[in-house]
C-alpha cells in the first residue's frame, strides 16, 4: 500500500511558515501531486487559510495548539483526510509555539501509523528574532532551541538583513546545535521541493541502515503485532527502555485476555485501557537514535516467548 507523506512545518511566531507552505504547495502543484493541508491557529479565527489554493483539502484546528490542548483533534483530522482523499502528502503548519516532538506524537496515531510516512520536520528560524532572542522569556528561548534541535531541515530565513559574516556565524551556530540537519540560508522562505524531498529520502535511507549515532536524531517506528504479548515479559521489556524513547502508544493484545488494550507510555509509566473497537494492532515508538532492527527483533522475540508460555 502506498503511504502518504507527512511534513511538519515548525518555527517561532512570524518566522515565515505560511510563506514556506505557499511556496511548497505551488511546487507540488507543478508536479501534479495530490496535497492536503492542516493549519493550526492559537486563536479562535483562521488567519492564514487564504494562503492555501482553492481545491486543496484543508483542515483548520483553531483555539489551541496541537502539541497539547487539541492533540486529539489533529489525529482525527489526519484520519479523516486519509479516508476521504487519495493523497500523496499532507503538510501540517504548526503554531509558532508548538514543540515539534509533541506535534510528531500527535501525528503518529496507531490507527493509521502504517498508512503514513513521516518525511520530516522543517523548522524556520527568523534571523532577526534569533539575534534578539534574549529579549524573550526563558521558556520561549528554550522552545526556539528545541524547534531547531529536532528539525530535519532548518531554514535560516530573512538573511538579507545580515552581513555575510553574520550569515556565516549564524549558520555555524545553528548547525552546531543540530549537526544532522540540512541548514539552508534563505530569504522569503525559499527552498526547492526537490531539496526537501531529497533530504527526506536520504534521511530515510540512512535510517533503514540503522545509523544510530547522529546527535538528536528524532525518529518514529511502527511495529505491527502478530501474536499477543505476555504482560509480564512485555513490562520487563519496558523497564529496559532507554531514556531516549520519549513516547510509545498503540493497540495491543495480551495472552491473559481476549480484549484489545489501548497502551500509552511516557516517562517510564505504562497505561493500559480496554478498547471496545476493533483496531489495527500497531505499536508506535517515538525517540532519538532508534535502532529499528534491534527493536523489531526484540518484539518478535517477545511474541515467540509469549507464545511458548501460553
Amino acid at each position: 500500500m502506498k503511504k502518504v507523506e507527512i511534513y511538519i512545518l515548525s518555527g517561532f511566531l512570524g518566522s515565515g511558515k505560511t510563506t514556506l507552505l505557499q511556496q511548497l504547495l505551488t511546487q507540488e502543484k507543478e508536479q501534479n501531486r495530490r496535497i492536503a493541508v492542516v493549519m493550526n491557529e492559537l486563536g479562535q479565527v483562521s488567519i492564514d487559510s487564504h494562503a492555501v489554493p482553492g481545491g486543496t483539502p484543508l483542515k483548520e484546528l483553531l483555539n489551541g495548539c496541537v502539541c497539547c490542548t487539541i492533540q486529539g483533534q489533529l489525529e482525527t483530522q489526519i484520519h479523516s483526510m486519509l479516508q476521504e482523499y487519495e493523497l500523496d502528502a499532507i503538510y501540517i503548519e504548526t503554531t509558532g509555539v508548538a514543540h515539534p516532538v509533541e506535534v510528531l506524537d500527535a501525528c503518529m496515531s496507531p490507527q493509521f501509523a502504517d498508512q503514513i510516512d513521516m518525511k520530516g520536520i522543517l523548522t524556520l528560524v527568523d534571523a532577526i528574532r534569533w539575534k534578539d532572542r534574549k529579549k524573550l522569556n526563558i521558556q520561549l528561548q528554550k522552545l526556539l532551541v528545541e524547534q531547531i534541535r529536532h528539525a530535519d531541515i532548518v531554514l535560516i530565513n530573512k538573511v538579507d538583513t545580515l552581513s555575510p559574516s553574520e550569515q556565516a556565524s549564524l549558520s555555524y551556530e545553528i548547525q552546531s546545535m543540530n549537526p544532522h540537519a540540512l541548514c539552508v540560508l534563505t530569504t522569503h522562505a525559499r527552498i526547492s521541493l526537490e531539496t526537501v524531498q531529497k533530504r527526506s529520502m536520504a534521511k530515510k535511507a540512512a535510517h533503514e541502515q540503522t545509523h544510530v549515532n547522529h546527535h538528536l536524531h528524532l525518529k518514529t517506528f511502527v511495529y505491527e503485532q502478530q501474536q499477543p504479548f505476555d504482560l509480564e515479559l512485555f513490562e520487563n521489556w519496558l523497564r529496559h527502555m532507554p531514556d531516549t524513547i520519549y513516547r510509545m502508544k498503540g493497540y495491543l493484545s495480551f495472552t491473559h485476555s481476549n480484549d484489545l488494550y489501548m497502551f500509552q507510555y511516557s516517562y517510564g509509566m505504562p497505561i493500559y485501557m480496554k478498547e471496545m473497537m476493533k483496531l489495527p494492532k500497531n505499536l508506535v515508538l517515538i525517540g532519538e537514535n532508534l535502532n529499528h532492527l534491534e527493536i523489531k527483533d526484540q518484539l518478535k522475540k517477545l511474541e515467540e516467548q509469549s507464545a511458548a508460555l501460553s
